[in-house]
């Protein structure tokens, strides 16, 4: 009985140690939609691979489903690319469109900045 408590405790322990993810970036896309595809082309390989992509791991959903589970946005989505950064399912704000590679890390970056405890580079 104390093994099996001991145990329960250990993985409680574990468990607690393990960092919560603090953000998510949903880009809600569109088939056929030129910019969704621009900004795969151009920014999705090297999303992950930043420190921003890891504080904020990308879902991509299409404009014509509801939100994910779990998560609500504060209005409608109405265009293509959107990139909704929400956190405990609520959204904390939003990039409507995608404004080419030189503005999108800069715009990301204040929305993280700003909405979230985010402080890595930009």
């Amino acid at each position: 009985m104390i093994t099996i408590r001991i145990a329960i405790l250990c993985l409680a322990a574990g468990l607690a140690a393990v960092p919560a993810l603090a953000a998510e970036l949903i880009m809600v896309e569109r088939d056929g939609c030129q910019y969704c595809i621009a900004w795969k082309k151009d920014i999705g390989p090297a999303y992950p691979n930043t420190e921003m992509g890891r504080y904020a791991p990308l879902r991509m959903v299409d404009i014509s489903d509801a939100p994910p589970e779990g998560v609500e946005f504060a209005s409608r989505v109405i265009f293509t690319p959107t990139f909704v950064l929400v956190e405990d399912g609520r959204e904390l704000g939003r990039i409507e469109g995608h404004p080419g590679e030189d503005f999108f890390w800069g715009l990301l970056h204040r929305l993280l900045t700003g909405k979230t405890g985010y402080d890595g580079p930009g």
